[in-house]
């Protein structure tokens, strides 16, 4: 699944216009590189929540046949926030567990990495980057064996990517609704069900207009 609902505030004037997944940096949108990757990591089957100028993001990805996979789309009426999201999209996730990718990031992250089963003690498992200056002391501490635990306000610990793997009983018993992710991320710490792993290669938050240009920059530059 890929989350594109969302209103991209910080990046206004530009997503007045666009949707903020269908910014683009070195001439391709940022949901194109999402989905390249995830065809490439074996991906064959995507759900992309759609809210605000949704119907932009629906005409650029189509069936999915330009990437070679079938694509859904779970429609909101206004956004649901990331746990709202979700829970809405479960119907077409299925009954196993599956991929979340933040449609507002750009990484190179090989995808490939999580297709593989998680254990019965894992709800979900999350990626977790180095802190960028705007978040310097991040959201969780990863641990020994990869438990993702709570991060005391003194503490540095590490930044969600936005990436990871979960599974329909991590959102068991959650009402449906517009809510976050965090406080589900935080009762799953609490049961020691929530797992990770450090990422150390390119990763970008796209959150504000300079924070894309840069990395439009860079991009361009390689």
């Amino acid at each position: 699944m890929i989350l594109a609902a969302g209103y991209g505030e910080r990046m206004r004037p530009m997503t007045d216009l666009t949707p903020k997944p269908l910014l683009r940096v070195a001439g391709r949108e940022l949901l194109d590189y999402h989905l390249e990757r995830l065809a490439a990591a074996g991906v064959r089957q995507c759900v992309i929540n759609v809210s605000h100028l949704g119907d932009q993001i629906e005409a650029f990805c189509g069936s999915g046949d330009r990437w070679g996979m079938a694509i859904q789309i779970s429609r909101e009426s206004v956004p649901l926030e990331t746990a709202g999201g979700i829970i809405a999209a479960l119907p077409l996730l299925g009954d196993g567990a599956f991929l979340l990718v933040n449609g507002d990031v750009w990484t190179d992250f090989p995808f490939a990495d999580l297709l593989h089963p998680l254990p019965p003690s894992d709800s979900a498992h999350l990626v977790l980057v180095d802190n960028p200056p705007h978040h310097a002391l991040g959201d969780f501490l990863l641990q020994e064996r990869g438990r993702v635990q709570r991060r005391e306000p003194d503490q540095r610990g590490l930044t969600y990517a936005g990436i990871g793997v979960f599974t329909p009983r991590f959102f068991a018993g959650v009402r449906a609704g517009k809510q976050p992710l965090l406080p589900l991320l935080e009762a799953a710490i609490d049961n020691r069900s929530l797992s990770g792993r450090h990422y150390e290669g390119d990763w970008e938050d796209v959150g504000t207009p300079i924070r894309l240009q840069a990395l439009d920059e860079r991009l361009c530059s390689r």
